[in-house]
């Protein structure tokens, strides 16, 4: 089962018809082995809890008596493992990779809220969007998560962050990997290195925060240095395979 990030989708679907997913390529890929793949569609901006509620729903539904495996990106990561902690999801869950997940939080989460914290909480003030999501991503909000959300001793865990090679010069990831890079060190443009870092096995996979998913963006394509991602997925899924899932 994947699951998507802060501001995420399943598809982006015309009718029935659809045109982006949000893991590019990714449910394809996996598919064709025969593994059964499913994408959890949860609030875009929603706080963990929410989104982890969202999540239980939607896995009784689409596997009801069967145990799953999750791979989430971003902050999935923390709406997993809050559903495996809180909501029973200990039982449904055989094991959690997350990808680019801020399992520590972002200082860059930490920049925003104290310049415009009130745009990231529901005011009652007109043409005002509130992104409450971005409450739970700050470092002080994710070291209280960690305290209280612990692993489950029969849920293995696994991660994977991205980080660009060389120089950042990519413009839409410009001013917060510096940021982040002068505080956290290694990123992928949102999340640190040592943020993602989680579980019994953790790996780096060269590129940005959106990569993980599959989205390449331009000036990788230009420079040559854009790889395709879902050979990665592959070896995540025969990693599972190898421990006897």
């Amino acid at each position: 089962m994947l699951v998507h990030g802060l501001f995420g989708f399943d598809a982006m679907r015309v009718i029935d018809l659809e045109l982006v997913p949000y893991f590019r390529g990714v449910r394809g890929y996996l598919s064709k082995p025969g593994n059964r793949v499913y994408t959890a569609k949860l609030s875009p901006t929603g706080r963990v809890k929410r989104r982890a509620i969202q999540l239980r729903r939607y896995l009784d539904r689409v596997a009801p008596n069967e145990p799953v495996h999750l791979f989430a990106h971003s902050m999935g990561g923390l709406d997993a493992r809050y559903m495996i902690n809180r909501l029973g999801g200990e039982d449904r869950v055989l094991t959690l990779t997350t990808l680019g997940t801020p399992h520590r939080g972002t200082v860059f989460a930490d920049w925003g809220l104290e310049r415009w914290g009130l745009l990231f909480q529901p005011p009652n003030l007109p043409f005002v969007r509130p992104v409450p999501a971005l409450l739970d991503l700050s470092t002080q909000a994710c070291k209280r998560f960690n305290e209280t959300i612990l692993d489950s001793p029969t849920v293995r865990y696994f991660s994977v962050a991205a980080r660009f090679p060389g120089r950042w010069w990519q413009p839409p990831w410009m001013f917060s990997a510096n940021l982040i890079q002068q505080a956290e060190g290694d990123n992928d443009g949102l999340v640190s290195v040592e943020s993602a870092k989680y579980g019994e096995t953790f790996d780096i996979w060269e590129g940005d925060h959106l990569s993980l998913v599959n989205w390449p963006t331009i000036q990788r394509i230009v420079s040559f240095q854009w790889q395709d991602q879902r050979w990665h997925f592959g070896q995540l899924v025969q990693r599972l395979h190898d421990l006897g899932y």
